[in-house]
């Protein structure tokens, strides 16, 4: 039986246990989740020992085979955990994992612990025997479409929750990493109680941490946080940030608002404009408000301080910038925030 990562808390709460569980897939957190629950369910249920085998290149698989007929003089259940990194058993491997499939004693529980396989492996007659013969958990990674709801589920769980902005909100900030997510989700209990959540109480929890993130700089840009843009560029100094990726994100940025501003004046409607853009989400709004209150020239001026820049980080002679480049850096982003008086 194959069942998915979020199925498997409902599965265990039944109270009977399969007598082999399978987790893979490639998303850690869920993985690890999965591997810390079956665990303490045998634990509750009565098996006092658990028998650890990582079954590496050079793994005895014979070793499989002396774990499921041993006795222990300890508890009359046990755990035999199984872990195969690599995926990929081998032909005695595949023999061995067959085998205990259809022998594995009653007295065990056995937990054999993948990474996601490919299509080839998944089908093969090991892993089949596998999922025959008990639950098979899918880790598999949460889609961007499902995040929010992930996300909401998690709050839930810490008697938490808020209102679907603040979901999508903090979805855009941990997209691709569910790890970051479930600390963000921690650090909400940490700092709240139990209840509802503001979108402003999330969003100041998810910047606190975030506020060196090199790409949050164009959000801060159009919404004119000229506090947030010198705390992330002094921060990505510190922490040792190259410079010219810093000035990409900058220069990409003022390229994005001078590209729309030309075209707007041309007489196309913002939002097509922006969809081509490709932005969305938060800096939809505040890209639309930037680009009506800046001029064409104040953006092409920034943008060839910014070349000027580029010279001084190469080590060229710019005798219109600041000795220091990430000062001239942090004036340049700043300076995009302000409207211009000069069309």
């Amino acid at each position: 039986m194959q069942i998915k990562a979020d199925q498997l808390r409902a599965h265990l709460a039944k109270g009977r246990l399969a007598r082999l569980y399978v987790v893979g897939g490639d998303e850690a957190l869920l993985a690890i989740e999965a591997q810390d629950a079956i665990r303490n369910a045998a634990r509750s249920s009565g098996f006092g020992e658990r028998t650890v085998l990582h079954a590496d290149a050079r793994f005895d698989w014979s070793l499989l085979e002396q774990a499921a007929r041993s006795r222990s003089l300890f508890s009359d259940r046990r755990l035999i955990e199984v872990r195969l990194p690599s995926g990929k058993p081998g032909k005695d491997g595949a023999d061995a994992l067959q085998a205990h499939a259809s022998n594995a004693p009653e007295d065990a529980l056995t937990l054999v612990c993948l990474p996601r396989l490919d299509r080839g492996a998944r089908e093969s007659g090991w892993a089949r025997a596998l999922e025959a013969a008990g639950v098979w958990v899918e880790a598999a990674a949460v889609e961007r479409a499902a995040l929010p709801d992930w996300i909401g589920t998690r709050l839930q769980r810490q008697r938490q929750s808020t209102q679907r902005a603040a979901l999508e909100f903090l979805a855009e900030r941990v997209e691709g990493n569910l790890l970051a997510a479930h600390q963000e989700i921690g650090k909400l209990a940490l700092l709240f109680e139990p209840g509802e959540l503001s979108f402003e109480q999330v969003k100041d929890s998810v910047l606190n941490v975030a506020r060196y993130d090199v790409f949050s700089l164009p959000l801060a840009m159009v919404e004119a946080d000229r506090a947030r843009i010198g705390r992330t560029i002094e921060g990505l100094r510190a922490e040792g940030e190259a410079l010219p990726l810093a000035l990409w994100v900058v220069s990409e940025q003022l390229r994005t608002l001078l590209r729309l501003k030309h075209e707007t004046e041309a007489g196309r409607p913002f939002a097509s404009a922006a969809r081509e853009a490709r932005l969305w989400g938060a800096r939809l709004a505040a890209t639309e408000r930037a680009v009506s209150s800046m001029s064409a020239g104040h953006l092409a001026t920034l943008l060839s301080r910014c070349a000027q820049l580029d010279r001084l980080a190469k080590g060229l002679p710019a005798p219109r910038c600041d000795s220091d480049p990430w000062l001239e850096l942090a004036d340049i982003a700043a300076q995009a925030s302000i409207p211009a008086s000069v069309p």
